[in-house]
């Protein structure tokens, strides 16, 4: 499995999901250019966590697409997915990569901050989050990301840098041009009612601007 990392790096939501269509709606967003697929599902419902989060690991599979675990350390080493996500108060890095071993994507979110990201870099990280740069519904209370410090840590920074927040395809292209190796998008692609359309829009912002 190619483990370059950038492209639109698509977010599951748990409520766009409902009904069974989470497989149908994930495998539309690989179908439109999706490079990398987070499961994230923050209910207490283990059963349906590991059911879905296994349904997805095989799809994504096929595809040859990362599927990477949102916060949950252990349901990502029982599927052996492709990695995990850790945020503020997750396990420590060093005891994920300790956990998943050397092969698996750790990525880490740093939110507004750096040096967050430059220790994240250095205690073995496979990629960095920023954000949130715009609105976003998914956490509007979120602290707030400037385009400046995506510039910082792509002159300052080796690993791949991600952005978050309130993303679309009209506001998506300025994250990229400043550095942006992926956009992490929730909302603009699972709350769109032609998931495949929206994701060809993101991808398109990759194909048309190469670094």
């Amino acid at each position: 499995m190619s483990r370059q990392l950038r492209g639109l790096y698509a977010i599951t939501d748990q409520t766009s999901g409902e009904g069974g269509k989470l497989h149908a709606q994930v495998e539309a967003a690989i179908l439109g250019g999706a490079r990398i697929i987070q499961y994230r599902d923050k209910s207490s419902d283990q059963a349906k966590r590991l059911l879905e989060a296994t349904t997805l690991l095989t799809l994504c599979q096929t595809h040859n697409i990362p599927l990477i675990i949102n916060d949950d350390l252990a349901l990502a080493r029982q599927i052996d997915a492709d990695g995990v996500h850790l945020g503020r108060g997750d396990i420590d890095l060093r005891q994920a990569r300790h956990e998943l071993g050397s092969a698996a994507i750790i990525g880490i979110s740093c939110y507004n901050s750096l040096q967050q990201a430059r220790d994240a870099e250095s205690a073995g990280a496979d990629y960095v989050a920023f954000g949130r740069f715009f609105a976003s519904a998914t956490k509007p209370h979120a602290v707030k990301a400037n385009i400046d410090l995506l510039q910082q840590a792509k002159r300052q920074l080796t690993v791949p840098v991600v952005a978050i927040g309130g993303i679309t395809p009209e506001n998506g292209l300025q994250l990229v041009q400043a550095g942006a190796d992926m956009l992490a998008v929730i909302q603009g692609v699972f709350a769109q009612q032609d998931i495949h359309h929206a994701c060809r829009q993101f991808a398109k912002l990759f194909e048309d601007y190469q670094r």
